[in-house]
Parts: C-alpha cells; sequence; structure tokens
C-alpha cells in the first residue's frame, strides 16, 4: 500500500497439553514453548510494528511459587527485544544453576517462563501514545489464583464511553477511558462475580477454602463469564485470556470482522490470527486448521479439554475484506488465489484505458504487497494476448506462412519491476515544503525500458488517502515519460471510516471523500453537504440501532467512474506531463473475489454493527465543523 496504514494486531495463544518432560524428550527441550511462541509472533510481525508482549503460566505450582511471568516492549524491534529479555533471564539461572540443565521439574520451578500457557501479542496501535502501559498483553492481579486474569486483542470497541458508563454503575473506577480498560475490568468483574458464587457453593458442601480452590477451578463457567461481559460489545474483536489456574480462551466477534484460527492435536491447542502462521510453525495442513465461529469462544481448560461455546448471538457474516487485500499474510492459500483473482478481475478497466493496445504497455506495481494482484492481472492480459493471437491465426489460416506464425506467436506481454522502495531512506525532516521533496525519492525507479509511446500500468493494493501517490508515485513515473500513466487500485474507493481496528478514523483524510466534495462545489451541490450535517446532527441522541448513515448521500449524485476521474485530476500536479487515469476495484467484484469475507463498510458504508453508523455520522460532524477529532 502506497499510504502506510497502522492497522491491525495479532495474537497468539499456545497450551502445551503434555507434561514438559514429554516436550524436553520428543523435541530436547523444556522450552519449547517458548520457542514455538517466538516464531508464531515473529510470523505475525506484519501486524505488529509498536509493541510486544508475552506472558507465561505455570500450572500446578505450590503458594509462594512463582506462576505467572509478563514480559513488554515498545522499543524499536520489539519482539526481538522481549525474546532477548526472556532468553538472558533463562540464560543467567541456567548458568548460575547448572543442576536445573537435565532437571526438567527444576527449571520448571525456578526459571522464568518455562510453562504450559502462553499468550503473545503484536501491537499495532491505531491512536494514542506509544506508551509501554497501552502494550498487551494486561495484567489485572489477585492472590487467588482464579482472579488473576491475562488479556491480549485485536479489537476496537466503537462504544467505549458506553462501556465505561457500565463500570461506574457497576461500582467500579476505571483508571482511564480505553477499550483496553473497559474491556479488561468488565470481564474482570464478572469473574469476580463467578468465583464467589462458586465459594459460596463450595462453602455451603462444608469444604475449607483451601479445598475450594480446585473446585472452583474445575467448575468455573468461562463461557459464562464472557456472555456476561460481551453483553454490551460493538465492535470487532478477537480476545484472548489466560485465568491464573490454567483456563484459557478466545473469543470472536459475532460479525467476524477481526480473524482468528485454531489447531489442536494431543500435544498442543494454538491460535493465532493468522491460519498460515500456524502452518508453518506446526507444520500442519491447511484443512486441520479451523476457523473461531463468530460469536463463538474457544476456550481450553486447565485439564486440557477444548470447548466450543456459542457467546454471542451470530450476525450477518461480515469479515475485513482488508484482511484479504492487504493486512494479512499473503502466503495463506485462499488469500494468494482471492488477491490474485483481485488482479485479473480488474483487467478488462485496464484494457479499456489503454485502449486494448497491450503492444505498448508495461505492467508494473508497487511493491509489495501488490505483487500477488500484479500476478493475476498479468494472467488476465496473458489470457487476452493469447485470444488475440488465435484470431489472428484464425483470420490469416489461408495463407499462413511461417515467418507469419513466428510473428504472431512472438507478442509478449510486457511486464516489469518498475518501482523499488528504497527501505533506508526515512521522511524525517517536519517541515512540509521539505518532507514533499523527501517523500518523492521513498522509491527508485527503473530507466531505460519505458518508451514515450508506451502506457504504464501500475497495480497498487489500495489508494486511502493519495498522498504518497501525489508527492510520490505519479511524479516518479512522469519522469520516465511515458504516454499514459494508469494507476490500478485492486480495492474499491474507501469513502468511509473504519471503526474497528484500522487507522482511518478522519473523513478528509479519505481522497475519495475529498473528491465528491470537490465535485459538489463544481456542480453547485453544497446544499447536500448541510443537507447530510442537519440529519447527522438530529441523530446524536439517538440509541445506536436507530443511527442511519446519511453521509452516503454525499456520493449519491457521482458515479464511480466520475469521482475516479476527479481523484485522478487532484492528484496530478501541474508539473506532471503523462496524462494520469485511476481505476479502482468494483464492489461486485471485490466480492467475487473474496466471497467469505464480506465486510466492506468503508467502501460502501454498510457498517456490520449499529455502533459503525454513529461513528461515521460523527466523523461527518467533525468534519463539518472543523474539529480535528477522532470519531470514536
Amino acid at each position: 500500500m502506497s499510504d502506510a496504514l497502522k492497522h491491525e494486531c495479532g495474537i497468539a495463544l499456545l497450551r502445551l497439553k503434555k507434561p514438559l518432560e514429554f516436550y524436553k524428550e520428543k523435541y530436547g527441550t523444556a522450552f519449547y514453548g517458548v520457542q514455538k511462541m517466538y516464531l508464531l509472533m515473529e510470523k505475525q510481525h506484519n501486524r505488529g510494528q509498536d509493541g510486544a508482549g508475552l506472558a507465561s503460566i505455570k500450572l500446578d505450582m505450590e503458594p509462594g511459587e512463582r506462576y505467572i511471568s509478563r514480559v513488554r516492549s515498545n522499543q524499536a524491534q520489539p519482539i526481538q527485544d522481549i525474546f532477548a529479555q526472556i532468553n538472558q533471564r533463562i540464560n543467567e539461572e541456567m548458568k548460575q544453576n547448572p543442576e536445573y540443565q537435565d532437571n526438567v521439574a527444576l527449571q520448571k520451578e525456578n526459571v522464568p517462563y518455562i510453562g504450559e500457557l502462553f499468550l503473545g501479542h503484536v501491537r499495532y496501535g491505531t491512536f494514542g501514545k506509544n506508551s509501554i502501559e497501552s502494550v498487551h498483553p494486561f495484567l489485572r492481579q489477585n492472590n487467588w489464583m482464579h482472579r488473576n486474569l491475562i488479556v491480549a486483542g485485536n479489537f476496537n470497541m466503537t462504544n467505549v464511553k458506553e462501556l465505561f458508563q457500565d463500570l461506574v454503575r457497576l461500582g467500579q473506577h476505571p483508571k482511564e477511558m480505553a477499550d483496553t480498560v473497559t474491556v479488561m475490568e468488565k470481564i474482570g468483574h464478572f469473574l469476580d462475580d463467578e468465583v464467589d458464587e462458586l465459594y459460596k457453593d463450595c462453602k455451603n458442601e462444608g469444604l475449607s477454602k483451601r479445598e475450594a480452590s480446585p473446585v472452583i477451578a474445575e467448575r468455573l463457567d468461562v463461557g459464562r463469564i464472557l456472555r456476561r461481559a460481551s453483553k454490551n460489545w460493538d465492535g470487532g474483536y478477537a480476545m484472548a485470556g489466560l485465568l491464573g489456574h490454567g483456563d484459557a480462551f478466545v473469543t470472536r466477534d459475532p460479525a467476524g470482522i477481526r480473524p482468528a484460527f485454531y489447531y489442536e492435536d494431543e500435544e498442543i491447542v494454538v491460535v493465532a490470527s493468522e491460519r498460515p502462521v500456524i502452518q508453518t510453525v506446526f507444520n500442519v495442513p491447511f484443512e486441520s486448521i479451523k476457523e473461531i465461529t463468530p460469536g463463538h469462544a474457544i476456550i481450553v481448560k486447565k485439564d486440557g479439554r477444548v470447548i466450543d461455546e456459542q457467546i454471542r448471538e451470530a450476525l450477518p457474516l461480515k469479515a475485513c475484506s482488508f484482511e484479504r487485500i492487504y493486512f494479512s499474510r499473503g502466503s495463506d492459500a485462499e488469500i494468494y488465489q482471492e488477491r490474485k483473482d483481485l488482479g485479473k478481475l480488474i483487467m478488462p478497466a485496464v484494457l479499456e484505458a489503454v485502449e486494448n493496445d497491450t503492444d505498448s504497455t508495461v505492467f508494473s506495481y508497487i511493491p509489495n504487497t501488490a505483487e500477488t494482484s500484479f500476478y493475476g492481472m498479468v494472467e488476465a492480459a496473458n489470457d487476452f494476448l493469447n485470444q488475440r493471437k488465435i484470431a489472428d491465426i484464425l483470420a490469416n489460416k489461408d495463407s499462413l506462412s511461417a515467418e507469419k506464425l513466428q510473428e504472431i506467436l512472438s507478442v509478449k506481454l510486457r511486464s516489469e519491476k518498475i518501482a523499488i522502495k528504497d527501505v533506508k531512506l526515512r521522511t524525517f525532516i517536519t517541515e512540509d515544503s521539505s518532507r514533499d521533496d523527501m517523500v518523492a525519492h521513498v522509491y527508485d525507479v527503473t530507466y531505460g525500458v519505458i518508451k514515450p509511446t508506451d502506457n504504464l500500468v501500475i497495480i497498487d493494493d489500495s489508494i486511502v488517502r493519495g498522498t504518497t501517490l501525489q508527492k510520490s508515485i505519479i511524479k516518479m513515473m512522469d519522469r520516465l515519460n511515458p504516454k499514459r500513466l494508469v494507476i490500478v487500485s485492486s480495492a474499491p474507493q474507501i469513502r468511509y471510516p473504519d471503526c474497528y481496528g484500522i487507522d482511518m478514523a478522519k473523513l478528509e483524510g479519505l481522497v475519495a471523500f475529498r473528491a465528491a466534495m470537490e465535485l459538489l462545489k463544481e456542480r453547485n451541490l453544497m446544499h447536500i453537504v448541510e443537507d447530510v450535517y442537519k440529519k447527522s446532527k438530529a441523530q446524536e441522541n439517538f440509541h445506536d440501532s436507530e443511527v442511519v448513515n446519511y453521509v452516503k448521500e454525499i456520493y449519491a449524485p457521482f458515479t464511480d467512474q466520475e469521482i475516479s476521474d476527479k481523484i485522478a485530476q487532484m492528484l496530478t500536479e501541474s508539473t506532471v506531463k503523462t496524462e494520469v487515469k485511476i481505476i479502482f476495484q468494483t464492489v461486485e467484484n471485490l466480492h467475487k473475489a473474496c466471497p467469505k469475507n464480506l465486510g466492506d463498510w468503508y467502501f460502501t458504508g454498510n457498517y456490520p454493527t449499529d455502533g459503525g453508523n454513529r461513528v461515521v455520522n460523527r466523523a461527518f460532524m467533525n468534519f463539518y465543523e472543523g474539529k480535528d477529532a477522532r470519531a470514536y
């Protein structure tokens, strides 16, 4: 993506189902869990750039022995940093105590992070300061083992104020109004409530407090806790948690917005945000890995039982399509094919833009996530070229010479690597006048392959703000002096803010919105803006279920092509000599390519939860009132 976005976090939960001695004997180390967690987190590095954390729990420890360990980092390389800290701790203990070397029991008793239950998180914060306090996992401590709660998630809630007030009504005094705090405290409240009820039952049965502890662990109904805690959650989430005595869970939002996958065998239970991560780390086949059902939780009890339990009533499935276009690892078999299909499906529009002249067209892509869509586009272009060759052969079949046949067959598609990102450069200059020149040099170009008679087609995965296109890519491609530059977005026009995890909180940041506003001005339709504001303002105190997305009316007077043409005009500065066209994927083709991920609210304004409509209206009111504020 040419415009960098902050986006999805990643989670990894691992439960070892066998005693640690088993892993020592089979794999040569009792540190098997730590090693696998490093791989699970590193393979999700694409999801976390500004923070990482790991928590571990040792099962069946005696009172007075440490059983929970946690480490977090917000350093430049946070995953490497936390595991460097872990390795240092482990190596120090092993060096100072040689007797631990071949004694797994002593290792578990004395060496940190040598346990059976792990929760890791890689963070990509959408807003707020990058402080260590913002890095998951979060820990809610208590002297009662069952009340210790560790939580990490990939989530954003649209109704944080409501959740905050819920806690206040429960008699709590939350330290801040943030979704991470409110979610954890909500779970913690009902965990406490559940433990209290179970302790009363044990007391009535004549059990002492110590005798009650293992009984509470066995009877604790994690599903009930999650149902009560998540009752008013509105947002996209994959929420993971560990309880001090050894239960664990991962629960997913009822619309399936955020992804979560799991695998179980006789040795392990593992959950991760991405399927190929599990495939790679544990060398298991695609079909063995299951997706957590939206609205359900995978609960791993202390005794190793795995329960798939419904927590919330399912909503229409609206799994995030941006996951497939950009965020997820492209090594997933389904995602790889979907991205290729996105490239194939947009090819007819590309052919129209270059007037079917593939002989005078060079195809390329903006590194690196658009590369797979580029392959699909090239396949479709080759199909077109092969059909043309067949037509030429049939047209000349009565007089076809060997030379003519060779001439027809020798025509090939021209594809080149035109843009190369210079990863060494950083736009560190803060003055806008100087920054533009720095941005223009983030990419290098390949000279000598584009002729003045050529069309140059460049595919990107999506166009959000258009800033890098305007300040860098279009100018850079113009230096090559093509006849026509065609910028292709494998995603549709992004018209609406996201409130479920992607950093798209302000309407005025979206180039499609700015283009629609320009068209409204040009056509004397600014009364629509006033009308939308009044309608949005009138809904301020409505219940979320009653709110309508009136921002759709901003785009209603225009065709997709009109907005695309206006975007091209806005992003092409006066110094650019080349004709510039911008082509966007259609929503219909997006759904064809990604049939299982129909979440398209950033393109269509059809939000999967009621809170989304409130957020988009608030974003528009902020824009209209000139408030530089987030909508959620």
